[in-house]
Parts: structure tokens; C-alpha cells; sequence
């Protein structure tokens, strides 16, 4: 019998977290200061575990390397290709850089990392850091040596809705007072370039920078990749596709009623961003709430999703498969 994998987030604390995974979405966090929940991640460093059905107890890699067929995996010995996080930046995180697959194949040991933001929610005049406005490499890396960082750092206002494309080599950071949903390849490879001179309370010393790698892995110049939503009505649900690129596809459901789906890619990396729905797989139903996720294995061919709510859907691209 087909059916999702519902999935028990992992939490991760945060010099700049806060409390809004506990208050928005009914996480439990360990303390005040919680900024990440991976909700759907086969990464070593937060694996998320099947909380229903015949997989239960076990992570979504064991799933992905003894089930191989639930997700069209020709290569079960290869990571889980993506990464699902909900990130509250309850202060700014350090500006910073990831580098592409290549970089950090030879750098890191891992995937490179493409990611994406859509903006849960935002305090009234809450910005992201995207781009930079050096022109050569040269102008760069005297800017970031001098610490010219109000001339170097670009930023774009933040709005509930709002959704950004990042791939791999983009300067960027998620400023306070946001709340993101995150779509990414199933990287944890970070180069941070500032830190607004932070210091860790453990050592009372600021965190460390990465500028050599970080200079060697950003694009220069910045040239950011533009996207055109695409809107389809399918039944009672509105889905409006943001991006259809190599690692990922992210395609946002707005429900109101009832509706039939059939799945478009091997699998389906599924979020609950608001409100709540009965999923139904295979005549059997699912109690959907905000904040819960679940991977659509391969075996299911369609589903009906019944209810009023937000969801958000990434697939894999090409690059992923």
C-alpha cells in the first residue's frame, strides 16, 4: 500500500534564533534561542525520522537506501539530494557564501549548495542580505579585507510571500525579524564572510570567517537569477509554481476546499505553511496541520487533500535525480 512518509522534525540552536518555530508552528524547542527546524532532511547533522506506517522509527536516509524504488533512486549509495528547513531569524544571521558541487566536493566532502526562501513571515521593515556590488574579483576582495561592508552589501526588502532564488556563489543572509521556509541541496557547507562582530558567549570570542574560501566560491559579479511565478487553478487549490530549476522545483498550494493531485516528479517534498487538511492516500487519511511535513513516495500516483491551508511542494530538478 502506498503511502507518505510523515516526518518528525529535527531542531537545531542558533545565536540568532528565537522563539517563532514554537509559537508559529508548534515545535518543541530546546530554548529561546532555536533558529532551524530541519523538516525533511536525509543530512547527517539533522536526519529527520518516519513517525507513521511500516517505516516507522526509521530516518529518511535508511528509507532512501533500503527503499530505493519509493523514490526512483537508481543510486541508493548517493545522499538524499535535498534539504527542507523552516528558519527563524529572530536577529540577523552572518552574511555568507556556499559553494557550488564541484568546490565543495573537493573542499567539504559534500553537495554543493543552491538553496531557496519563501518568506513565511516578516517584521514590518525586515530586509535579506542578496548580492554584493563589487564588479571584478579584485574590487571584492579589497572590500571584504577593508571591511567595506555598507558598500559592499546589497539588501532587498522582505515580505510574507516574498520568494528568492539563491544558488550556490550568491552573498546572502536572512535578516531579523523573518521566518523562512528553506529549499536547498542537502548541503550544511557555510562560509561566513561577516558576522556584524559577534562574539559566542562559550568562548568570548567573535566566530570564525571564512574569507578564502569565501572569496574563491562567490560569483563576481553578483547577477541575480530572476523567476516568473506560473499560476495554475487545480480544483479548489491555487498552485503557483516559483521556480523550476536544476536542484529543485518549489511549487506553493493554496487550498480551499477539495482537490485531486497527481504527483509530477519521483517524489514530493511536502510542508504544511498554514491551516490544516485531511490528505488521503490510498482511501486511507491523514491529519495535516501547520508545520507538519511528509515526503509522497514514488508509489503514490495520486492524492486528494481536503481542508483550507497553505503547502508548499519541492521536487527535484534534473541536477537531483
Amino acid at each position: 500500500m502506498a503511502e507518505p512518509l510523515i516526518l518528525k522534525a529535527d531542531v537545531h540552536e542558533k545565536m540568532w534564533g528565537g522563539t517563532a518555530l514554537r509559537d508559529l508552528f508548534g515545535f518543541e524547542i530546546p530554548s529561546d534561542h532555536t533558529g532551524e527546524a530541519w523538516v525533511v532532511s536525509g543530512h547527517p547533522n539533522g536526519p529527520t525520522i518516519v513517525e507513521n506506517g511500516i517505516y516507522a522509527g526509521q530516518t529518511l536516509v535508511e528509507v532512501w537506501q533500503s527503499h530505493p524504488e519509493l523514490f526512483k533512486n537508481a543510486d541508493a549509495s548517493r545522499p538524499f539530494p535535498l534539504l527542507v528547513k523552516i528558519l527563524d531569524a529572530h536577529a540577523d544571521l552572518s552574511v555568507q557564501v556556499h559553494p557550488d558541487d564541484t568546490y565543495a566536493a573537493e573542499h567539504a566532502n559534500e553537495l554543493g549548495k543552491t538553496e531557496s526562501w519563501y518568506i513565511l513571515d516578516a517584521a514590518p521593515d525586515a530586509k535579506i542580505y542578496y548580492g554584493h556590488t563589487a564588479k571584478t574579483q579584485a574590487e571584492f576582495d579589497a572590500m571584504v579585507d577593508a571591511g567595506d561592508w555598507d558598500d559592499l552589501l546589497q539588501t532587498v526588502p522582505a515580505h510574507k510571500g516574498d520568494f528568492f532564488y539563491v544558488p550556490s556563489g550568491t552573498l546572502h543572509a536572512l535578516g531579523a525579524g523573518v521566518v523562512a521556509l528553506e529549499i536547498q541541496q542537502s548541503s550544511d557547507t557555510t562560509y561566513r564572510v561577516y558576522d556584524f562582530d559577534r562574539v559566542e558567549a562559550a568562548t568570548g570570542q567573535k566566530r570564525r570567517l571564512d574569507l578564502e574560501d569565501s572569496k574563491a566560491v562567490t560569483e563576481v559579479p553578483f547577477k541575480p537569477v530572476p523567476t516568473t511565478p506560473n499560476v495554475m487553478q487545480l480544483g479548489d487549490v491555487t498552485q503557483t509554481t516559483l521556480v523550476e530549476a536544476a536542484y529543485f522545483n518549489v511549487h506553493d498550494y493554496d487550498l480551499d476546499g477539495h482537490a485531486e493531485l497527481k504527483p509530477t516528479a519521483p517524489y514530493s517534498l511536502v510542508t504544511m505553511v498554514s491551516g490544516k487538511m485531511t490528505l488521503t492516500v490510498d482511501d486511507e487519511n491523514y491529519h495535516i496541520e501547520k508545520g507538519m511535513s511528509f515526503v509522497l513516495p514514488a508509489n503514490v500516483k495520486q492524492y486528494q487533500v481536503v481542508g483550507k491551508g497553505q503547502f508548499v511542494i519541492g521536487t527535484p530538478g534534473p541536477k537531483s535525480i
